[in-house]
């Protein structure tokens, strides 16, 4: 098989990857690009979006799917194959990423109704056939809801690998919601991530709960807001999950007194798209991991709880906007780079008061890096929509909530695969070079 790396070789988003395999010409993953990185133009590809035969996405993320529209806007017809989960996500993050372009609401009906059409949903740890002489299979990678590895294979007769596994995005163990990523099979190429690939996530399991809480409750004390700049899918259903582990277990209303039903904040859900989002999570329980299954069946829905509120419209936004209470408001987008957080940011930030949460990774470029870089600098600043603000507010940044796997779990994931042979992709060069030297340790 030939493997050529359209976009995210050597940066973290606009994943896109062509194989060759058999006589097919199969895309794994077309995504767009965020901040500072930068993918090759269909124009330049070596293959004519009408030559490719299919799209295999591994997940839902727009820096993994977000140029489909395009792709299928330049003359793609073949079949996008996904998992079931990835599926019934795929509709809600392309319509909203459209939302941002300049395409006539017409283009754009039209577009999603063909990728409608095209794409089929597929079960985990299955081999399905390709045209042309080749099949895959999915596997579990933990990241978000319906997220997989892929395994592509064909007849060892075509002078390259005849197995390569592109590991997506993997996710960490013990993800709320999501069970841990599968062990893959031997392949004779891995194209691995390696977004988290030079460090390790300190703040897990009840750590990560802890320092949750403590922002929180330190919210209340100082009659400030926490924002939280989450990603609407994936980040805020663990986020909601683990709130109400919060607000509802008994050690932890004893540790924190100030998150008593009585005095903790409202938690607020300003994204129309993460609220649709968390709809489809609230559905499609089969992909829940075990525990999370158990709690539902025991009665305490685990992406749910008292004192969470839904802010759909632009009104009901102007609304929060004015609230003047304490207050946890999840919003998009999560780097920063648009969306209801801007607006609340450009109010917030300079009140020493109140605190930005973030819970994921902040690309080179993107206003939430400049906010993690320079946010506990005196007179650091950021510049939100051609607007300098400074930056008063206090700003965490929580690792332990990555949905990405970090470095040691990345080698083990790999070494179980044992491959004849890793491609990194997917991190900047220096996550990129610290794996790659673990590795060869």
């Amino acid at each position: 098989m030939e493997v050529h790396h359209l976009g995210g070789e050597r940066c973290v988003t606009g994943s896109c990857h062509l194989v060759r395999a058999g006589s097919a010409a199969v895309l794994v993953d077309c995504g767009a690009v965020q901040g500072d990185d930068t993918a090759l133009a269909m124009a330049d590809w070596p293959v004519r979006p009408s030559d490719v035969d299919y799209l295999l996405l591994t997940h839902a993320h727009v820096d993994h799917c977000g140029r489909v529209p395009e792709l299928v806007r330049a003359g793609f017809e073949g079949e996008i194959l996904c998992t079931h989960d990835t599926r019934a996500l795929l509709g809600p993050m392309l319509a909203d990423a459209l939302g941002f372009t300049d395409w006539s609401d017409a283009e754009q009906s039209e577009i999603l109704a063909r990728i409608d059409e095209a794409a089929w949903g597929f079960e985990y740890d299955r081999f399905f056939d390709l045209e042309g002489g080749a099949r895959f299979r999915l596997g579990q990678a933990g990241h978000i809801l319906g997220s997989c590895f892929v395994r592509i294979e064909e007849a060892p007769d075509r002078g390259g690998p005849s197995s390569v596994v592109f590991s997506g995005d993997l996710g960490p163990t013990d993800t709320p919601l999501l069970p841990d990523p599968d062990v893959p099979e031997p392949c004779e190429l891995l194209v691995l991530e390696s977004t988290y690939g030079d460090r390790r996530h300190a703040e897990r399991g009840e750590a990560r709960i802890e320092r949750l809480g403590e922002v929180l409750s330190g919210a209340v004390r100082d009659r400030g807001k926490v924002y939280i700049p989450a990603f609407s899918l994936g980040r805020t259903q663990e986020l909601i999950y683990e709130m109400d582990r919060l607000f509802s277990e008994p050690r932890w209303r004893e540790a924190f007194p100030n998150l008593a039903p009585e005095r903790r904040p409202p938690v607020f859900l300003d994204s129309p798209l993460a609220l649709e989002i968390t709809r489809v999570y609230r559905e499609r329980t089969a992909g829940w991991d075990r525990e999370a299954r158990e709690l539902l069946a025991d009665g305490d829905h685990p992406v749910d709880f008292e004192g969470l509120y839904a802010v759909r419209s632009h009104r009901d936004h102007q609304k929060l906007l004015a609230f003047d209470e304490p207050a946890v408001i999840l919003a998009g987008s999560g780097m920063c780079t648009g969306g209801r957080i801007v607006n609340h940011l450009k109010q917030g930030l300079g009140d020493p008061r109140n605190d930005v949460l973030f819970v994921g990774y902040q690309a080179p470029g993107t206003p939430g890096r400049d906010l993690v870089r320079y946010g506990d600098r005196p007179g650091g600043w950021v510049a939100l929509e051609g607007e300098r603000l400074e930056i008063r507010a206090r700003v965490h940044a929580l690792s332990g909530y990555s949905a990405h796997a970090d470095r040691d779990e990345l080698v083990r994931w790999a070494r179980a695969a044992r491959p004849g042979r890793i491609k990194l992709v997917h991190g900047e060069e220096a996550a990129r070079r610290s794996l790659e030297d673990r590795l060869a340790s």
